[in-house]
């Protein structure tokens, strides 16, 4: 008979199953990287078959039935046969350098708007959080004002109120602008009148293109400031300064050189034309553009403040708490701390408000502002096609709308915090 040892020592061990590799791979019908490749493909093979329908089989064939060419844009080259107020368009260019002109119009209002907007959002936004209460009541009417009414009523009613019926003097050689000259001077610093107004702009000399190359090379540098500065902060901890030393060291080199070169770009003062009927010098700019540009900018504002509103809501309560414990001001507190927290979470909505904006510049047809579809229109009512027309300024809204969505993701990208395995 043998000892518990010897029966210990006699049972077997249950041997467990081998357990699979933990760096097999799924089949590629379970792998949710393959899966979500093929329902994009899907998606794009379906939404490209349903314009292959709609268009290739049934819309150029029918057009062309009615004796519409629509794969012909040879009128591109044609004269526009009608000039462009305020842009020194003569009738006889041809149809793309009108969409030139409409494409810088539309780019100049809505690149002064989108500042315009910003600006105010963001203050209005935080306004809207003070403890002041006048303050905060103020900025809640100026939002529900503008939030809740049509942007083409507020366009119509600024170039109502401004110019139509504002209290400007209409430009003629009997009835001269309102003229502003520098203290002690005969130079005009602004120029006011119902039609157009006229302030200081840069004019540039011979030497222009090289202080921007300069410039451009002070831009590398201040990259490579801002990788220093970004190291230093790492290594030892101290304050990186990133853009006080990056935008520092790239004024810094584009002011001496603007000073070496004796002046690339000079001052040019608007004045009145002998005629008296233009503006020459300066920058000169229509009712159109001023109504539509500002129009824009108040309304965007309004919604761009309800989401900055949204966004430092969203931010913990407990960072305000911690703001305050370290002594922080109330500038400190929102540049620091809040801010920050709360563009991660404003910059997605922002982009829809950047492209509404874009998008919205084509209400300048009402206040006669020669933006890109207003020339168009205008374009086919002196005989081009209509179709082809609209394809090109469906393809000029459409490369507006990538560029501002590609940058602002990149920005967006860069803005959010990277999570740890």
């Amino acid at each position: 008979m043998g000892s518990v040892g010897d029966m210990n020592n006699n049972t077997a061990t249950p041997t467990l199953p081998a357990s699979p590799s933990t760096g097999a791979k799924p089949p590629p019908w379970r792998d949710i990287r393959v899966l979500r490749v093929v329902v994009q493909l899907l998606a794009v093979a379906g939404v490209g078959a349903l314009l292959y329908w709609l268009f290739i089989v049934n819309l150029i064939p029918g057009l062309e039935e009615t004796g519409i060419d629509v794969k012909d844009f040879g009128f591109l080259n044609q004269p526009t046969n009608f000039e462009i107020r305020d842009a020194g368009f003569d009738a006889r260019q041809p149809v793309w350098k009108m969409v030139v002109v409409g494409i810088k119009n539309t780019l100049l209002s809505a690149s002064v708007g989108i500042v315009m907007a910003v600006v105010l959002g963001i203050l209005i936004g935080i306004a809207r959080l003070s403890s002041n209460w006048v303050v905060s009541k103020l900025a809640a009417v100026y939002v529900e004002a503008f939030r809740n009414t049509p942007a083409l009523i507020i366009i119509i009613l600024f170039g109502d109120a401004i110019f139509t019926n504002g209290p400007f003097p209409i430009f003629n050689p009997n009835n001269p602008p309102w003229q502003y000259k520098l203290p002690g001077s005969d130079t005009n610093y602004l120029i006011l009148s119902k039609d157009r107004w006229g302030i200081p702009s840069f004019i540039a000399e011979s030497n222009a293109a090289v202080w921007w190359i300069i410039v451009g090379l002070g831009a590398l540098v201040a990259v490579g400031v801002w990788i220093w500065r970004t190291q230093v902060n790492i290594r030892t901890g101290a304050p990186h300064r990133r853009v006080l030393f990056s935008f520092g060291a790239l004024a810094a080199i584009a002011v001496i050189s603007f000073v070496a070169l004796g002046g690339p770009y000079s001052w040019s003062w608007p004045a009145v034309s002998e005629s008296g009927r233009r503006i020459v010098g300066g920058f000169a700019t229509n009712a159109g553009y001023i109504s539509l540009t500002i129009a824009l900018g108040l309304y965007t504002a309004s919604h761009i403040a309800e989401i900055i509103r949204g966004s430092i809501l969203a931010v913990h309560k407990g960072q305000s708490e911690a703001s305050n414990a370290l002594a922080l001001s109330g500038f400190q507190r929102y540049r620091y701390v809040i801010l920050p927290q709360a563009m991660r979470i404003a910059i997605p909505p922002t982009i829809n408000q950047f492209l509404n904006l874009v998008k919205n510049t084509s209400l300048g047809i009402a206040v006669a502002f020669p933006e890109i579809t207003s020339l168009t229109k205008s374009s086919i009512g002196n005989g081009r096609p209509a179709v082809q027309s609209l394809f090109v300024l469906m393809a000029v809204y459409l490369f507006f709308s990538i560029v501002i969505s590609t940058v602002l993701n990149f920005v967006n990208k860069n803005f959010q915090l990277v999570g740890r395995t």
